[in-house]
């Protein structure tokens, strides 16, 4: 399989550094390869024809041996091909842009404002269900005394 969507290839999407160096596989099933695509279509496509240009994908799928090795949630969506890291690496919009237009013009699951500062994350998460089941809901994620917290925005 080349591409999930027209700017999200498969290779993008089962990329990580850390399974290469772990010699871990992450291979998403059918299921998650539908996942993956409905995100691509639902979320990812919109943004980047709104930035109007390349972004970055730091984390899309991640098969539960992978999740396991970064510390990941037991319940992360990005294990079913629901989620995605999302940063500003190419310059077209800021991380709180393309969160806030994500925000305010598409159907989403849950995004989260990832650490930065109260003017721009480090990247944004964002996950992508069904229209029946997505919750919009919006959190940022900060540290305290050593742990990750999430506050609703």
């Amino acid at each position: 399989m080349e591409k999930l969507t027209k700017h999200v290839s498969y290779k993008e999407g089962v990329h990580s550094i850390t399974a290469l160096r772990l010699g871990l596989k992450n291979d998403p099933s059918d299921k998650h390869l539908q996942n993956m695509k409905l995100l691509s279509e639902k979320i990812f496509e919109p943004l980047r024809t709104h930035v109007g240009g390349p972004i970055k994908i730091n984390s899309f799928y991640r098969g539960p041996e992978l999740n396991e090795a970064i510390g990941g949630s037991k319940k992360s969506q990005h294990c079913h091909g629901q989620a995605m890291d999302i940063d500003d690496t190419f310059g077209h919009a800021s991380n709180a842009a393309m969160f806030d237009w994500i925000r305010a013009n598409l159907d989403y699951d849950q995004m989260i404002w990832e650490f930065g500062t109260d003017e721009n994350p480090d990247w944004v998460h964002v996950s992508y269900v069904d229209p029946g089941s997505n919750r919009n809901r919006c959190l940022k994620a900060y540290r305290d005394g050593g742990k990750t917290k999430y506050m609703v925005i």
